[in-house]
């Protein structure tokens, strides 16, 4: 059996709220980062499609064409669903960033990169770890959803 629980003193409090403060400030600057980091990857992308579609008149629906642009657009969609994470700390909706996104975010990473890969240039065992990579986080994914559900 468990004795009565102490009650939290004002300075447990004070540094919790430190800590808080602590935890805001960090993901606030890496919002910044990441604001930074979409809108250089947006001026990537736009010249990538300004130098591949219009001044070399490439067809998009070629296969290093659309790895180029869609890949592009992937790593653009990754870093604004951190950020959009980040903010959650930020405004305090969230105290820590949930697994479920995190893992949502290392897929979407694994799609870019088969979206992207050289089948050419990839070994065997590089794909099949990729594969298995991609299975693990989808049975963790499922795994987090039938966990909340209950």
């Amino acid at each position: 059996m468990d004795g009565p629980k102490k009650q939290p003193s004002i300075s447990d409090y004070k540094i919790h709220n430190y800590y808080r403060k602590f935890e805001s400030l960090i993901a606030l600057t890496l919002t910044f980062i990441i604001i930074i980091i979409v809108i250089v990857a947006t001026g990537r992308l736009g010249y990538s499609v300004y130098n591949l579609l219009i001044v070399r008149m490439q067809d998009p629906l070629e296969h290093k064409v659309f790895q180029v642009i869609f890949g592009e657009i992937i790593t653009l969609l990754i870093a604004l669903e951190f950020s959009h994470t980040l903010q959650y700390v930020v405004t305090r909706q969230q105290s820590i960033i949930q697994t479920k996104v995190v893992v949502l975010i290392a897929i979407l990473a694994l799609s870019r990169k088969f979206i992207i890969l050289d089948l050419d240039k990839i070994s065997s065992g590089e794909l099949l770890g990729l594969s298995a990579a991609t299975l693990a986080l989808g049975l963790t994914y499922l795994v987090l959803k039938l966990k909340n559900t209950e």
